[in-house]
Formats: C-alpha cells, sequence, structure tokens
C-alpha cells in the first residue's frame, strides 16, 4: 500500500483547488482508513465554493466533501465489526457519517445525536492530523467512535455515494416532519436532495408529491422518481398562480409537508404559504449564515404551522437508506443521479460544471470524483 495519498485543497472561494500529496496518517486503535472509490460534489459543498457559507479557513487550506462511498484501507487494532456489527476487513466496501457526535451534551444525553451542537469539526488543514479531513481525497480518515456500516453487493458505488449525505438526510428530515401515509408533499428544489426526497417521500406512503423547479430536466427527473406534479417557476413566473396551483392539487387544503432543498431562503415564504392549516415546513437547504429573509409570525400562529430545522441525521438512518436502495432500485432510476465522472485532478473542471445559479439550464444532476 502506497505512503502517501492526492488531496484537493480548497484556499477559499474564487480561488483554485489545489492538487497535494500527504502522508497517510498512523491508523488509531479505533480508528479506520478508507480508500475513497467515489465522491459527489453536493449543493452545500457549491455553496463554500461560491463564498454562500464564508467559513475561516486554516492557513494551509481546507480539505472538504462529505457524499462519498470507499473500501476499508486499513483497520484500526480494535475494530472487528461495522456498527451493526458485521464483521469487517480490509477491503469491504463501506457506508459511514462523516460527522461525530460528541456523546458529552446535553442533545446527546437526550438520544438527539443529530442535533449534537459539537458533531461537525471545523475546517483543518492538510498538515492536521490525520490530514484527510474530507471527500475530496483518495483517502478518509473516519475518526475514532465514527458509524460505519457494510455495502451490499447488490448496489454499486455510484448509486452508494450519495447515501450518506442527500438520502439519509431526506429521510431523516421527512421522519422528523411526521410524513403520514396519505399526507400531501411540496419539495421545493430538485437537486440531489429534492429528487431522492421525492422518491422518499412516495415510499413513505405521500398521496401526492408536487416538485417546484426552474430546471425543467431537473423537473423532468423528478417525474421519473415519482412526483405526481412539477411546478416550473419560469412557466408559471406569478406566485399567487402558483399556490392556487397547489392547493388545486391537494384538494383545497395546501401541502401537509414542504420542504426547502434549495438552498436559498428567498424560497421559504412561498413555501410556507403553500401549507395548509396544520401543516410542516422542513427547512434543509439553508446552511449560510447571515442570510435573512422576513416572514410573518402571525401566519404561523393563525395557521398553526411548524418549521422544522435538519442537519445531518442519526446513524440508523444509513442503514436503512442502503435498504431503501435494495427494495426500490427497480422501481427509480438511481443510476441516473449521478450524470458526469472526473478525476480528482479535474476538480475545478467539476465544480464550474456543476454550478447551476444563475443558470437556465444545465445538464448535470450530480457531478462525481474518481480519485
Amino acid at each position: 500500500m502506497a505512503a502517501t495519498g492526492k488531496a484537493a485543497v480548497f484556499h477559499g472561494p474564487g480561488k483554485p483547488f489545489e492538487l497535494t500529496e500527504l502522508p497517510l496518517p498512523e491508523v488509531e486503535p479505533r480508528g479506520i482508513l478508507v480508500r475513497v472509490s467515489v465522491a459527489n460534489i453536493c449543493g452545500s459543498d457549491l455553496h463554500f465554493w461560491r463564498g454562500d457559507a464564508p467559513l475561516k479557513l486554516p492557513d494551509d487550506g481546507w480539505i472538504y466533501g462529505h457524499e462519498m462511498v470507499g473500501r476499508v484501507a486499513r483497520l484500526g487494532a480494535e475494530i472487528k465489526t461495522d456498527s451493526l456489527g458485521e464483521p469487517l476487513k480490509e477491503g469491504d466496501r463501506v457506508a459511514y457519517c462523516y460527522f461525530y457526535p460528541c456523546g458529552r451534551c446535553y442533545a446527546c444525553l437526550n438520544n438527539e445525536p443529530a442535533s449534537c451542537p459539537n458533531k461537525v469539526e471545523r475546517p483543518r488543514g492538510p498538515r492536521t492530523f490525520p490530514h484527510f479531513h474530507g471527500a475530496f481525497a483518495q483517502y478518509y480518515y473516519l475518526r475514532p467512535g465514527g458509524f460505519l456500516f457494510k455495502v451490499p453487493d447488490e448496489l454499486s458505488d455510484e448509486i452508494v455515494a450519495p447515501v450518506n449525505c442527500a438520502l439519509s438526510q431526506v429521510i431523516y428530515g421527512l421522519h422528523k416532519t411526521g410524513l403520514r401515509f396519505g399526507d400531501s408533499v411540496v419539495i421545493q428544489g430538485a437537486g440531489g436532495l429534492g429528487v431522492q426526497a421525492t422518491a422518499v417521500a412516495k415510499e413513505m406512503g405521500a398521496a401526492s408529491v408536487i416538485v417546484v423547479d426552474q430546471l425543467a430536466g431537473r423537473l423532468e427527473l423528478a417525474k421519473a422518481f415519482g412526483a405526481d406534479h412539477t411546478l416550473n417557476l419560469k412557466e408559471v413566473p406569478d406566485r399567487k398562480e402558483r399556490l392556487n396551483l397547489v392547493r388545486k392539487w391537494t384538494g383545497g387544503r395546501g401541502a401537509d409537508v414542504a420542504c426547502d432543498f434549495v438552498g436559498f431562503p428567498q424560497v421559504i415564504p412561498e413555501g410556507l404559504d403553500m401549507l395548509r392549516f396544520g401543516g410542516t415546513y422542513l427547512e434543509v437547504g439553508t446552511i449560510s449564515r447571515g442570510v435573512k429573509v422576513e416572514i410573518e409570525p402571525s401566519l404561523l400562529v393563525w395557521g398553526s404551522k411548524k418549521i422544522v430545522g435538519v442537519i445531518q441525521y442519526d446513524p440508523w438512518v444509513i442503514p436503512r437508506a442502503l435498504d431503501f436502495l435494495i427494495r426500490t432500485r427497480g422501481r427509480f432510476p438511481f443510476d441516473r443521479l449521478l450524470s458526469h465522472k472526473y478525476r480528482l485532478d479535474q476538480i475545478n473542471e467539476a465544480f464550474a460544471a456543476s454550478e447551476w445559479h444563475g443558470r437556465d439550464t444545465t445538464t448535470i444532476t450530480r457531478a462525481a470524483l474518481i480519485p
């Protein structure tokens, strides 16, 4: 096995990623070194790349990315099984959480690891152990206490890559809304999260799923993933008309659940208006600090509406997400989610091609790096 591995280092918005060679870390007794097979460019990665979500970066840059799948390269001496007790060995394919609940806070004490305020590490530079901090590299170091699960042979790397982010995130988010059999759902944004949320909502028993976007290609893909209705913002530019269509498609009531998977807060007031009285709004997309949106709180009160914010998920979701893929792989075209592949040394080209904000169309649904 090589003594070093390549990684793409990010130095801030508007600056190119730089490829660098780093030493492989000494694996701790309960750590695991993973050889990355596929690393997707997630919508949140684009936010950091654009500068929508500014961060204070280390002097030596940051290795980031999180939506990935890989094979065990080195096992810590004390690791014999995955997080479900299945025997684990070097070479096994694994899906894993990229965040680490601390186990020592009020949220963790209340069995709410997804709410742990300490679970996401601050950006760390490549000089800092264990060097491989993110997906945009040949290796990823799973820290002691991290959760990982063996991947069934029936699933390809390309299909599994979104499991530890987009898919698990939407499963957990819809679970937190209390989505019930026969409910109606509005999904704002038909990117990676929104399209997979469409399939998950249908699998959870939603009677009607309405997907809203401004890119025709994405809406076409949403239909393939189970959308009952699609709403193109460019074809229906009038907000009042859009609200009337949603009410028409939901029996005059409005949706039971509406979700923001866009990442720009301007969509939130309209999403809240699309809810029925007593409905729940799922906020997942907007991760950028400092951005604001104006809402009228009395409409929440008089409408008995709820807003649920979700960032990441509980670890139990990943094995259920893998099972979901196996059960439904003949029903939904998961192979269409990943549309473009790039080598790690093409990362700058991959990010530029993945940019959709401000464009009328894009041919990319999800771009992946193959380190």
